[in-house]
């Protein structure tokens, strides 16, 4: 009796589509169809923080009707709404003894700041390092703009994004990049619930382009396909100080195009032996091919690269070596701070947030703080290396 083969193709798409069913009546639980995603208001310590203020100050700038009206709550506590946030910013960098002590971003002649994070290996914590640079950048002043050139789109979910459903006719990089008439970068940049930061969103459209590619190449028609980012963002270069592009764990025309596009580039490395070994492979195939790229007449000059460690675990002595390697390997490319691996950020995670937007009460205090201050210090390190690309060493 001969045995009924199953076709995988259809497998694989019934189980897409429950997936995919499951998905939406899970979002549709934590946000109902006609909701978008908000972010929390902000204490005032919070605030002060992220100002580099007295919470003391703060409470004297609204007892003398200075600056928005905080939100009071129940104790006389009060809160923040992240447009608030960037009216203080405003507001305090008038009285600002060194320009740019409350809106960092560029100044005149300042380039903009592209900084693409890539690895080869899923599971390295590279969205999730892209989420939580690009979200602090843009709560601490600077205007950002996120690409999502995943086609699994992870970046995009997590800022509120289902492609499957919100993406039905096109909207992602590829719209703008595309050989046959690409729109303007400016169609496809979606507004997020967080004040400074934009978006494109991902989707598997954006395969199309390794697929277009060696066409266009074939045909030599003079469309060069790893100008096509640079290209593209050059038509909003003005509205904005820092984009941060999450790059698909391949290395395809599109994260070759990303990379000619950047000014700097940083490699998430989880500290094992497998993961460093496919690391060496990612960088040796990375090599050779941005080398093709730059006899092609591609810019390869970068103002920094730089490895960070995440899902670190400081008790565990296989992953200490493996620092320590890192560290005598390459010296000042590896960041000094690392990622914790912690319960805090893949909790947050489960209900598409970062740990930027939930609120500290959801977690033991010790697990929330040693994360925060975890993320805060590798994010703080990349934005003194952005300031520095600006010739402004320690963001003087």
């Amino acid at each position: 009796m001969a045995v009924e083969k199953t076709r995988i193709d259809q497998l694989i798409g019934d189980h897409a589509l429950r997936l995919s069913e499951r998905l939406q009546a899970h979002r549709a639980q934590l946000f109902p169809p006609d909701a978008k995603k908000q972010l929390r208001k902000f204490t005032s310590g919070e605030v002060a923080d992220l100002l580099g203020v007295k919470d003391a100050y703060l409470r004297k700038l609204h007892l003398d009707g200075k600056g928005p009206s905080p939100e009071i709550r129940s104790g006389g506590r009060r809160y923040y709404s992240p447009d608030d946030i960037q009216a203080l910013r405003e507001f305090l960098e008038v009285g600002a003894k060194t320009p740019g002590t409350y809106l960092p971003g560029r100044r005149d002649g300042d380039h903009l700041q592209v900084i693409t994070v890539i690895n080869f290996k899923g599971g390295s914590g590279k969205t999730t390092t892209a989420a939580h640079l690009a979200q602090k950048m843009a709560l601490d002043g600077y205007r950002v703009l996120g690409i999502d050139l995943d086609p699994q789109a992870s970046l995009s979910a997590l800022h509120g994004f289902q492609p499957e459903f919100d993406l039905l006719d096109g909207g992602t990089l590829y719209d703008a990049i595309r050989y046959e008439d690409p729109l303007p970068l400016r169609d496809v940049i979606q507004k997020t619930y967080f004040t400074n930061l934009d978006l494109i969103p991902g989707n598997l459209d954006l395969m199309e382009f390794e697929h277009d590619t060696p066409r266009a190449l074939a045909q030599r028609d003079g469309n060069l396909f790893f100008t096509r980012v640079g290209d593209a963002l050059a038509d909003v270069e003005k509205d904005y100080d820092v984009v941060v592009m999450d790059c698909p764990p391949q290395l395809g025309f599109l994260t070759m195009s990303a990379l000619s596009a950047a000014t700097s580039v940083l490699v998430t490395v989880h500290p094992q032996m497998l993961d460093v070994m496919s690391m060496c492979q990612f960088l040796l195939m990375t090599s050779n091919l941005l080398g093709v790229v730059a006899e092609a007449g591609g810019d390869m000059s970068y103002d920094w690269m730089r490895y960070v460690i995440t899902r670190y675990e400081p008790g565990d002595g296989p992953q200490n070596q493996m620092v320590s390697f890192m560290r005598s390997m390459f010296g000042e490319n590896v960041l000094n701070h690392t990622v914790l691996k912690s319960t805090a950020i893949s909790d947050a995670g489960l209900t598409k947030q970062s740990l930027y937007e939930v609120e500290k009460s959801q977690f033991t205090r010790t697990t929330y703080e040693r994360a925060m201050e975890s993320l805060n210090a590798v994010n703080s390190e990349i934005e003194q290396l952005v300031q520095a690309a600006w010739g402004r060493g320690d963001g003087a």
